[in-house]
């Protein structure tokens, strides 16, 4: 029990030290916010990264209030973009979720996983807690599965 407390309380000063705090957690709703205004930001065919460096990307995105659009591929860290205020998925996407592991390894890191769970929600956050986060094989599924999965996520138009 000891362990976890630990851990959890790591992950969650690493999460106020990238400014995400419990408010920051995806499956919690969101203030009554305007519609996003401007230039769309696209996010096109991105294969993740580091995992603290796109929660670092996805608070300038959503403090940008910009509509972000998530298109092409987006595997791996990319996929915390998707459940962003002001971002829609292209109905022609494909999102893709495996374990975090340190580059050119097979080992995952602790508590990375759980960085990335607060940023899901509904079925999507099940299959991640189920199956993803465990895996080292990328598991590919389309937009509208996504969707099926997270019905509040929004497609984009076109």
């Amino acid at each position: 029990m000891s362990s976890l407390l630990t851990r959890l309380s790591s992950a969650l000063a690493l999460s106020l030290a990238l400014g995400t705090g419990v408010a920051g957690v995806a499956g919690l709703p969101a203030p009554a916010e305007a519609q996003p205004r401007g230039k769309p930001i696209v996010i096109m065919n991105n294969r993740g990264g580091n995992v603290v460096e796109a929660i670092r990307y996805r608070n300038k995105l959503a403090a940008s209030g910009r509509p972000v659009e998530v298109r092409g591929y987006c595997r791996s860290a990319c996929t915390i973009y998707i459940t962003l205020p002001n971002a829609c998925l292209g109905p022609k996407a494909t999102v893709g979720f495996h374990a975090p592991r340190i580059p050119g390894t097979t080992i995952i890191p602790p508590i990375v996983d759980e960085l990335m769970a607060q940023y899901y929600r509904n079925g999507i956050l099940r299959m991640w807690n189920t199956q993803w986060k465990h895996s080292l094989k990328m598991h590919r599924i389309s937009a509208r599965e996504y969707v099926r999965l997270d019905p509040q996520t929004r497609l984009c138009r076109g």
